[in-house]
């Protein structure tokens, strides 16, 4: 295969971006770097497909100036219809890298990925896939350990906040406690969970408590990841509220924790974390409904340079600290632009607060170089969209976190700030005076989602996290004659023989 190069010349004024400066690179096909999930549909199977590129030139270093590069990426294959069905999204991320998501119908066959610049292939394409692809409505489901092998999904002791969760049980024996953990949180008006059972790869549950609506995402959830993977026979009890319910001391000295899992935890519980409802929905729903999600969050069209070198925050009324920002702004209003956008639970001081603004694309936050994350009821659930936006995130101490905290370093991934916000100002005037510190901490921030936090992360967390739990379970897993089946949706199956009704 002949090889080109592409000369760029960064001071070129098109419908994408201006620039100042003006700098020659070469572009190397064959060096530019391709890699990412999306290139082995036949063994990764996630509700979007995705691959990243990023432009080398010809003396082997990236390409990151903020200039768009125009790459071109096909999906050809057969289908029982004649040509595969793909939907292809490309996010610029401006700094000479391209997230490519695409999605499929059904199945295809004879699949070739090609990935070209200026009509040259790019890196090792075109890129052939051997096996039939499947799409992520069909039912598919993979072997445990050859899923999570595929996944290069990390063992459960590789994952801190597994490890500390699981710490307290080893041996849990539901048959002597399911009374008793529904004796100690009964509690309908303030306490809402469900009881999950796994059992030959059907999944059935009762939910306890007075708003249980937020069941739909675990039931979502378990149904996705049924369709293409072997889910390990367990039970669960899933905690729908927001609060951890687990709590160190009181009745726990003598009964022992009881083991909830939930979407937050906190340094004074023994709550067993999930990704969170947001981030996981945000996945099965890629390149879907959500419009939201954390790839799409980095598409970039403001520079780093260009940003509003200023603290930014839009959120509603759920600790007092948020209505301190505001205060904080007013006072400093060259340092931090804050408001609230609804008030709930101080709403006899909207007057003194307001007035409310309303909401903005979660993109426009971007606009700012400094992203203030300020705890809500729990911990603030836009952290992992902040960390891959591009901007510097100053993160508030919290005593609660979500499934992937342990994993981040102050200074490192996030500027950290007091509980009670007594040094944001002096923190924002550290980032102001030493910008290319500040600027490596952002990309660092992006760096860590791209290891850690994008949907194939997302399902592995999970996988690994019920196939630890599983092993932990004494008692035998068994259906209980009130519990509800769930429905599992599909569009196709590759089970010869099996239509889509029989599950």
């Amino acid at each position: 295969m002949n090889y080109q190069m592409f000369s760029l010349q960064y001071c070129v004024i098109s419908t994408f971006l201006l620039l100042s400066n003006c700098q020659n690179q070469i572009l190397d096909v064959a060096k530019t770097q391709v890699w990412g999930p999306g290139l082995k549909p036949d063994d990764i199977v996630l509700p979007a497909r995705y691959f990243f590129i990023h432009a080398i030139d010809n003396n082997g270093k990236k390409i990151t100036s903020m200039t768009h590069i125009n790459f071109q990426v096909s999906i050809d294959g057969y289908s029982k219809d004649g040509k595969c069905r793909s939907n292809i999204n490309y996010i610029d991320r401006e700094d000479g890298s391209v997230i490519v998501r695409y999605t499929i119908a059904d199945f295809c066959e004879q699949v070739e990925i090609s990935v070209k610049y200026n009509s040259s292939h790019v890196a090792q394409s075109p890129y052939y896939i051997q096996n039939k692809v499947y799409s992520e409505r069909c039912y598919c489901p993979q072997n445990l350990d050859i899923w999570l092998l595929n996944n290069r999904c990390s063992d459960f002791l590789k994952e801190k906040q597994i490890s500390w969760d699981l710490h307290l049980f080893k041996r849990v024996n539901f048959s002597a406690i399911r009374e008793n953990i529904l004796k100690r949180y009964n509690a309908p008006e303030s306490i809402s969970l469900c009881h999950y059972v796994v059992k030959q790869q059907q999944i059935w549950r009762k939910c306890f408590g007075k708003y249980t609506g937020f069941k739909m995402f675990m039931d979502a959830t378990l149904s996705a990841l049924a369709r293409v993977v072997w889910l390990p026979e367990m039970e669960f009890y899933l905690n729908l509220g927001d609060w951890p319910l687990s709590r160190k001391g009181g009745q726990q000295r003598t009964s022992g924790p009881y083991p909830i899992f939930s979407w937050c935890g906190s340094d004074d519980s023994y709550d067993i974390t999930l990704p969170t409802y947001d981030i996981t929905e945000s996945t099965l729903e890629n390149m879907g409904r959500v419009m939201l999600d954390m790839l799409s969050v980095q598409q970039t069209d403001i520079p780093w340079d260009n940003k509003e070198e200023i603290g930014f925050f839009r959120g509603r009324d759920s600790r007092r600290e948020r209505l301190k920002l505001i205060d904080l702004a007013r006072k400093f209003p060259d340092l931090i632009n804050a408001s609230i956008t609804n008030f709930f639970f101080f709403r006899n001081e909207e007057q003194k607060y307001g007035p409310r603004v309303p909401h903005i694309s979660f993109m426009e936050f971007f606009r700012y170089k400094y992203q203030l994350n300020i705890d809500g009821a729990v911990a603030a659930y836009r952290l992992p969209y902040l960390l891959a936006g591009g901007s510097l995130v100053f993160k508030q101490e919290s005593p609660y976190y979500e499934h992937f905290y342990s994993k981040l370093l102050p200074y490192k991934h996030y500027v950290p700030i007091k509980r009670d916000l007594s040094d944001i100002i002096e923190k924002i005037r550290w980032a102001k005076d030493n910008d290319i510190r500040a600027k490596e901490i952002a990309l660092t921030a992006r760096k860590f989602v791209e290891e850690n936090l994008l949907p194939q992360h997302i399902y592995c967390y999970h996988m690994t996290l019920f196939k630890e739990w599983s092993n932990r379970l004494i008692s035998p897993v068994k259906v209980l004659p009130d519990m509800e089946k769930l429905s599992l949706s599909y569009s196709c199956s590759c089970e010869k023989g099996q239509n889509r009704d029989e599950l």
